[in-house]
């Protein structure tokens, strides 16, 4: 069996698992305009991670990649969410961010944990473990 059927193979075992869930994408892109729709309403069947980062914020551009390739790991059990704090300001002072990178677990439409700056990807994977068995 070549790497790419091992792939595919693997793919289709996860999704005979979860059938529920293979619509549910591991990363999107959110505004001030769906952020009801996309973080708060879908937080009520998945836990949405948002990330709050910015193009200039070297820190953000160190954490991103981390949290992107989190996200595919839990494919179908969460959602990353990547919202620019530079082009939605609302969303920012909503949830008081003061400093980025932020990054806040939305559960039943309500943040139910967060954490500030760039964590090592092992501490962010705990940060994550933790909080989908909680």
């Amino acid at each position: 069996m070549n790497e790419l059927e091992k792939i595919r193979k693997g793919k289709m075992g996860k999704l005979k698992e979860n059938p529920e869930n293979h619509n549910i994408k591991a990363k999107i892109e959110v505004n001030d305009d769906n952020f009801e729709e996309k973080v708060i309403e879908q937080s009520e069947e998945v836990p949405v991670i948002v990330d709050f980062w910015a193009e200039w914020c070297m820190p953000c551009l160190m954490l991103g990649p981390v949290l992107e390739k989190i996200a595919e790991e839990y494919e179908g059990k969460l959602i990353l969410a990547k919202l620019d704090a530079d082009k939605n300001p609302r969303i920012c002072q909503k949830y008081g961010i003061m400093s980025i990178p932020a990054v806040k677990m939305f559960k039943h439409g309500e943040v139910a944990d967060e954490f500030i700056g760039a964590l090592p990807e092992p501490q962010v994977k705990e940060w994550v473990g933790k909080n989908l068995s909680a």
